[in-house]
């Protein structure tokens, strides 16, 4: 028996290389495959960005190993580190399998999410335990880790230095920083879902560190169905704002831990694009990808939460 804990490190997930966005596109749409203009979309929006390369596969990869480096610092062979994605392979259930096979008995799940949400960390969370429950595997999961000083402590800084880089790009003018994540439907509301207010909660928690007074929140990437979504959208934000005779903005979409595609292309690309026809400078912080702090955040939300294993 293998007396390490088992850590899932669950995320959305992305292909691999463009022969896999069909298949990929087609498991999000819940078996359904893609109209081929849909289909034709996504793909434009991956080569936009990166050429057929995609970062957030790699990144995610660097993140479970810079957590499987950081846990084994703190507690030396003490943790297993294993990936589960949403969507793509290798999947939530395939995770939770290889921890099985390897003779794991007790473990830990997280998503590089910070926020919890029903419909985001939640689902991730069921399918984990259902199988975990299949195989005989004691799990126990971090929920949200939005308010970790060293979370914010990596975020604020990055705020500092966005500030730092648009003052020296447009020192005239106020800027306003942005803050973003990534939209649900508006019915999370009526659950009493947490995952909006977690988000003001870290947003104002940075920005007070940062000593920035002029902030907003808005949400970004809307999915395209027929129920509404939490709102108002970037697009939307930015209309307004220059309106209001705004001429600068720091993007920081703390929804997000990585550079892939919400961030590269709907703000990197389209969010710029309309701020520029709009007469703004935008810039945006940098993601927290590897980044130590981060790191750290996700090993001791690991560790508090394997210290609960047994107890029941």
């Amino acid at each position: 028996m293998n007396k390490r804990v088992g850590v899932l490190v669950m995320s959305y997930g992305t292909p691999e290389s463009m022969d896999d966005v069909e298949a990929y596109y087609t498991h999000i749409r819940r078996g359904r495959p893609p109209e081929p203009e849909q289909l034709a979309e996504l793909k434009e929006r991956y080569e936009a960005i990166v050429g057929g390369v995609f970062p957030l596969r790699e990144n995610t990869n660097l993140q479970v190993s810079g957590l499987q480096e950081q846990l084994d610092r703190l507690a030396p062979n003490s943790y297993s580190c294993y990936q589960g994605l949403k969507h793509a392979r290798p999947y939530i259930e395939d995770g939770v399998s290889a921890m099985a096979q390897d003779g794991i008995t007790e473990a830990v799940g997280i998503v590089l999410a910070p926020h919890y949400s029903t419909m985001s960390v939640g689902s991730y969370v069921k399918r984990a335990q259902e199988k975990a429950d299949e195989l005989g595997v004691a799990m126990t999961f971090v929920e949200s880790y939005h308010l970790h000083p060293k979370l914010l402590q990596a975020l604020t800084a990055r705020v500092k230095d966005g500030l730092n880089r648009l003052k020296a790009a447009c020192g005239e003018h106020e800027p306003l920083v942005l803050f973003s994540a990534h939209s649900l439907p508006e019915r999370i509301r009526e659950l009493g879902d947490p995952y909006e207010q977690q988000l003001l909660e870290t947003s104002k928690a940075v920005a007070e560190a940062a000593g920035v007074g002029n902030w907003q929140f808005t949400w970004q990437s809307a999915g395209r169905t027929r129920e509404p979504w939490l709102g108002p959208d970037i697009m939307e934000t930015l209309d307004s704002l220059a309106n209001e005779g705004v001429k600068a903005v720091l993007s920081a979409p703390i929804g997000f831990v990585s550079d892939h595609l919400e961030v590269l292309y709907d703000i990197d690309i389209e969010a710029k694009a309309e701020a520029e026809k709009l007469g703004i400078t935008l810039e945006r912080i940098a993601m927290l990808n590897r980044d130590p702090l981060y790191m750290e955040t996700l090993a001791d939300s690991v560790a508090s939460a394997a210290s609960e294993l047994g107890k029941d």
